[in-house]
């Protein structure tokens, strides 16, 4: 079996809300690997492939879910993480994938987004 390597996914814009409700985080404070702007990551469906930059690709494998941790990062922080909207994931914390193609990633880089095949499966809580 080989050995997969799973990152997870964050956007920028959860720190801008996050900043709203008096949280002031910095690139990595949620153990993101990786950190996107104008994605609305937790939307895409299971399988979507980013690529990233030249080389590198992922697969989104689900949704991130908070856990206890985050609470001891910053008192009350996981509250901030769920979400009351209709047709949207209950939790905003990014999402999972595994590595398909290594690469070098750097800041600015393009991600390019390629749909699975349809029907469209919604990510799960992982």
């Amino acid at each position: 079996m080989p050995n997969l390597r799973q990152v997870h996914l964050i956007p920028s814009e959860l720190l801008d809300v996050l900043r709203v409700d008096c949280y002031e985080l910095r690139s990595g404070d949620l153990g993101e690997n990786i950190m996107t702007a104008s994605l609305d990551l937790e939307a895409l469906p299971l399988g979507t492939i980013l690529k990233l930059g030249e080389q590198a690709s992922v697969e989104l494998t689900g949704l991130r879910t908070p856990c206890v941790l985050i609470d001891r990062f910053r008192p009350g922080l996981k509250r901030n993480m769920l979400v009351q909207e209709p047709r949207r994931p209950r939790f905003r914390c990014g999402v999972m994938a595994v590595v398909r193609t290594s690469g070098r990633v750097a800041i600015a880089d393009a991600i390019d987004v390629r749909l699975p095949s349809r029907p469209f499966a919604s990510l799960p809580e992982i």
